[in-house]
């Protein structure tokens, strides 16, 4: 069976991945949704046209991502697109910020997006597609999220080099780098009233990303960045020296 994967389907840019991924790619017969809250994804699967099988894991543990492997090993699907978009970011500097919180940025942002397309891989063939979510953030570190800021930037990094490793099997990997997104992420990582810098850039649909993301992955792009503001601050993130950027992009 042809199925794609979602991480983080529970709610915000994952729903929305999920409510476009029928009218995107055609081909797929199932949707397997992977967050940790099955209540949220069972409702979400209601509303789909697809068949979906709701896989609630934490995936910032080891065993659950075991878990996936082993359902994947038993089911033999073709896993035709896999998104990566299960993630977390929390506002406050490293010196201030529980080391639990820390870890679960890393374990979730790069652990176990890494671990989670190593073991959907060998489930993937010619004309698969593969998209991850990293962020603006990957541009330059962002001071007060500078744990987040760095793990997106691995996101987009280990994006670019597995694109490059996956060029001979036809599978496209895209990262996509949006801004601000008005989600319960800004709430979760209390970042909604706490930073200057939220309250004035442009923000991002969802529904547009999602979009954006799906069109950039059937092109065959390596990078997606919605909305002009946020392409220009990417070209000038290359150009100006890293120590400028940083204290412009301060949280």
């Amino acid at each position: 069976m042809k199925i794609a994967i979602i991480t983080g389907a529970s709610s915000g840019l994952g729903r929305e991945y999920a409510l476009q991924l029928a009218a995107n790619f055609p081909e797929v017969e199932a949707v397997w949704l992977v967050a940790r809250r099955k209540a949220l994804l069972d409702e979400l699967g209601v509303e789909l046209s697809l068949p979906t099988v709701s896989v609630p894991l934490d995936l910032t543990n080891e065993a659950d991502i075991a878990l996936l492997s082993r359902k994947l090993e038993d089911e033999q699907p073709d896993v035709r697109v896999l998104v990566n978009c299960a993630g977390c970011g929390y506002l406050a500097n490293v010196a201030e910020t529980d080391p639990a919180l820390l870890s679960r940025m890393c374990d979730l942002n790069m652990k176990a997006m890494t671990l989670v397309t190593r073991v959907a891989l060998p489930y993937m063939g010619e004309g698969g597609h593969i998209v991850n979510v990293s962020s603006i953030a990957s541009f330059c570190p962002n001071a007060r999220m500078t744990v987040y800021s760095s793990t997106k930037a691995y996101v987009s990094s280990f994006s670019l080099g597995l694109r490059e490793e996956l060029r001979e099997r036809k599978i496209s990997v895209t990262a996509i780098c949006s801004g601000p997104m008005d989600t319960e992420f800004l709430d979760v990582g209390e970042i909604r009233g706490n930073s200057k810098m939220f309250k004035t850039l442009p923000y991002c649909d969802p529904k547009k990303v999602a979009a954006g993301s799906y069109r950039a992955a059937k092109k065959d792009q390596a990078f997606h960045t919605p909305r002009a503001f946020f392409k220009l601050y990417r070209g000038l993130a290359k150009l100006l020296p890293s120590t400028l950027v940083v204290k412009l992009a301060k949280t």
